[in-house]
């Protein structure tokens, strides 16, 4: 076996164009970089400002409960607005029923038919 000592290291030298391809692809990867870490700064910019403005919506629903009648199954319910729109099956009839948000009190109820 040879000895890797005895072979000294020599690394060719590079050519002036190479060496300005080089040092173009180092700029290039630099801004690159750079435009992605402003991005990523952006993107965690909006997520906490947006979760900062959500704080302050949840005083719309202060209810605790809603009545529907007794044997009443809840299809779907929905809070929009400061409104709580709830849609109940009893039996064989299907009605929504529209809540206040804030004082439970019911304000409309529609029964829907079919046609």
């Amino acid at each position: 076996m040879s000895d890797p000592q005895d072979k000294p290291e020599t690394t060719p030298e590079l050519t002036p164009e190479a060496k300005a391809v080089l040092a173009r692809a180092r700029k290039s990867f630099m801004v690159s970089m750079g435009l992605l870490v402003v991005g990523l700064i952006a993107i965690g910019g909006a997520l906490v400002y947006r979760a900062s403005l959500s704080e302050g919506k949840g005083g719309d629903y202060v209810i605790a409960a809603l009545k529907i009648p007794a044997g009443g199954e809840v299809v779907s319910a929905v809070a929009a607005d400061g409104r709580v729109t709830v849609t109940y099956r009893l039996g064989p009839i299907t009605s929504v029923r529209i809540f206040d948000g804030k004082s439970g009190e019911m304000i409309r109820e529609v029964p829907v038919v079919s046609e």
